[in-house]
C-alpha cells in the first residue's frame, strides 16, 4: 500500500486515507497542536510540569510540548518533566532509565519524586498491607499516590499547568468507568482540561493527546525512534480499567469508531455535567487536616493510606 499523498509506502490507514511515515508524523503532530490551540492549553506565561513515566505517551507528549513551545516562540514559557517512582519491581526502574536518557538527550530538566520519601513505602510494600483491610486494588493505591504527588510537587516547583499523556483510549475508558459506576460527579472533572472549579492548591491538568488513539501514539513513538521498552505495569491486569479496556478494544475491532464516538458524545454533554456539578456542590474544597493538601473530605485518601501503613 502506498501513501494517499505520495508514492511512499504507507505505515497506517487513517480515516481520510493511507499515510507514509512523513505524512503520518505531520498528521499526528498537527492534531496534537490543534488540540492545544483549540483548548488554549498553554499560555505564554505558564510554567509547565509534564507528568512523565518513560512510556510512549509521556515521552511523546514531552517531546511535542518542547516542539510546540519552540515552534510558537514561547520564550517565556518554561517547562520540566516530573516523574513519580512508585517502586514497582522490575518495571518502574526501567521506564525511569528511559526517561532520564530522553531528558538528557533533549535537555529537559527532570525531577523524580519517590513514594518511599513521602509515604515510607513502595507500592509493592504498601499494597499487601492496605489491601488486607480495605480490599483496594494496587491501581487504587497507585492512582491516589500519583495524583497526590503530581499535584503537590508540580505546585511546589512553580507549575501553573500539568501536562499529562492521556490519549483517546485512556479517556474513553475513564468515561465508561464513571458511567458504569454512576459516578457523574467524577465524570464532570475529566475532559481535555480537567476540573470544574479553580483552586489555588490544584494545578490544572491538560491533555494534548486527547484525540490521539493509543495505536497512533505507539506508532508515532516508534517512528520517531524514542528508546522505549513497551512493557505494561505488572499490576495493570488487576484493575477495573483493564476490563473496560478489553471491552472497548473488542467493540472497536467490530465497530470502528466506537471510542471516538464515546469521546464526541461525552464532550457534547460535558458542559451540562459541569454546570450540574457547580450547581449542586455548593461547599468549597476542603483542606486535609493531616497534610494541608486539597481534599473532598477531612482527611485525604493519601493520608488515610499512610495511616494504614503506620499502623501496620
Amino acid at each position: 500500500m502506498n501513501c494517499s499523498q505520495c508514492d511512499q509506502k504507507a505505515v497506517l490507514t487513517l480515516q481520510h486515507g493511507k499515510a507514509c511515515k512523513r505524512h503520518f508524523i505531520n498528521y499526528f503532530e498537527e492534531k496534537v497542536f490543534k488540540t492545544m490551540n483549540k483548548y488554549q492549553m498553554i499560555g505564554r506565561s505558564d510554567t509547565l510540569g509534564v507528568a512523565a513515566s518513560g512510556g510512549k505517551d509521556s515521552l511523546t507528549v514531552l517531546y511535542l510540548t518542547k516542539k510546540y513551545l519552540e515552534k510558537n516562540n514561547f520564550v517565556n514559557t518554561s517547562f520540566f518533566a516530573l516523574a513519580i517512582d512508585e517502586g514497582i519491581h522490575n518495571y518502574r526502574a526501567k521506564t525511569l532509565q528511559d526517561l532520564e536518557i530522553f531528558c538528557e538527550q533533549y535537555k529537559i530538566k527532570l525531577t523524580i519524586v519517590r513514594t518511599t520519601e513521602e509515604f515510607g513505602a513502595t507500592l509493592d510494600e504498601a499494597y499487601p498491607k492496605v489491601n488486607k483491610d480495605t480490599h483496594k486494588k494496587p491501581c487504587n493505591v497507585c492512582g491516589v499516590w500519583r495524583r497526590y504527588l503530581l499535584n503537590k510537587h508540580a505546585r511546589a516547583l512553580g507549575a501553573t499547568k500539568v501536562i499529562t499523556g492521556h490519549n483517546l483510549d485512556d479517556e474513553a475508558q475513564a468515561i465508561m468507568m464513571n458511567m458504569f459506576k454512576a459516578n457523574i460527579s467524577m465524570a464532570a472533572h475529566i475532559g481535555p482540561i480537567t476540573g470544574v472549579q479553580e483552586h489555588e492548591l490544584f494545578v490544572t491538568r491538560v491533555k494534548p493527546l486527547y484525540f490521539c488513539t493509543e495505536k497512533e501514539t505507539r506508532l508515532y513513538a516508534l517512528l520517531k525512534g524514542f528508546a522505549i521498552e513497551f512493557t505494561e505495569c505488572p499490576y495493570s491486569q488487576e484493575g477495573y480499567r483493564s476490563q473496560i479496556q478489553d471491552m472497548l478494544n473488542g467493540m472497536e475491532e467490530k465497530y470502528s469508531g466506537t471510542k471516538q464516538g464515546i469521546i464526541n458524545s461525552f464532550l457534547a454533554i460535558l458542559p451540562l455535567l459541569r454546570e450540574k456539578e457547580q450547581r449542586e456542590k455548593q461547599e468549597s474544597i476542603k483542606i486535609c487536616t493531616s497534610c494541608g493538601e486539597p481534599a473532598n473530605q477531612e482527611i485525604c485518601n493519601a493520608c488515610k493510606i499512610k495511616e494504614v501503613l503506620i499502623e501496620k
